[in-house]
């Protein structure tokens, strides 16, 4: 099992203050089934982690993962809150896509999406980038208006939803509107964003085994097959999006 996003790197961002905690984290993924993880320290306003300071942290960490033989592999990567410079930066050398791909892992703010991000994806594709969103089903403006993330995937973003919102960890709501998203072809991958073992953990699972029940184990290996496809770099055929009648969301938010 592959998880495309996680906060596993001690001491760089909300995720593991140190090493041992990381540790614990790499043996709670073995048990999830993952022997992939792609590493994703934030980039935003509170956390400005290079692309050396995160080379040297994913080092050291692979170093702890030979010493303990955990069967994990670790690849870097990055998880970017959009803003407005983030393509020069990324042209410059001072972002991180995913597994040096041409996949980015990106971010809205919890409560807003920036009016610019529809250029800024476009420009981005210009470069022959794709956009990965992070976690839109928790996004308050796009749960209120779902066009937002369908307009984004129709003109070519991705898009990747939590383990723990499949589960119902952050509630019956953000569940009800994942399943909606992926059922209409607007979220493309299932990933742990894990920060810890307890509240933010990987889930990932017990994810797979309910999106198994519900949509068939075809459904489950295609999952596996996008993230896979990320990780080399390829091409990702996906369904074509279809909109979300705002009626079917039953969220006062």
């Amino acid at each position: 099992m592959i998880d495309l996003h996680c906060h596993i790197l001690p001491n760089i961002d909300d995720g593991p203050m140190n090493e041992k905690s990381s540790l614990i984290m790499l043996n709670q993924a073995v048990e999830e089934g993952i022997d992939t993880i792609v590493v994703t320290p934030h980039r935003n306003s509170k956390y400005k982690a290079t692309v050396e300071e995160i080379r040297s942290k994913l080092d050291l960490l692979q170093r702890t993962i030979s010493d303990n033989e955990i069967p994990i592999a670790l690849l870097p990567g990055q998880e970017i809150r959009v803003y407005g410079d983030l393509l020069k930066d990324y042209l410059a050398g001072e972002l991180y896509a995913i597994n040096k791909s041409r996949y980015l892992l990106v971010e809205f703010a919890t409560s807003d999406v920036p009016y610019y991000a529809q250029r800024l994806f476009y420009d981005m594709q210009c470069e022959g980038l794709i956009p990965i969103i992070a976690h839109p089903e928790r996004n308050n403006k796009i749960i209120r208006h779902p066009e937002i993330l369908y307009r984004f995937i129709d003109e070519g973003a991705l898009a990747q939803v939590t383990a723990s919102s499949v589960t119902g960890n952050f509630g019956k709501k953000i569940q009800k509107f994942t399943f909606q998203l992926l059922e209409a072809n607007l979220a493309h991958f299932i990933s742990g964003d894990a920060h810890d073992v307890s509240y933010r953990d990987f889930r990932m699972k017990l994810a797979f085994k309910i999106l198994g029940e519900k949509y068939g184990q075809n459904y489950i290996q295609c999952l596996d097959d996008n993230s896979r496809s990320v990780l080399l770099n390829e091409r990702i055929n996906v369904g074509s999006p279809k909109k979300i009648a705002s009626k079917k969301i039953f969220f006062n938010l």
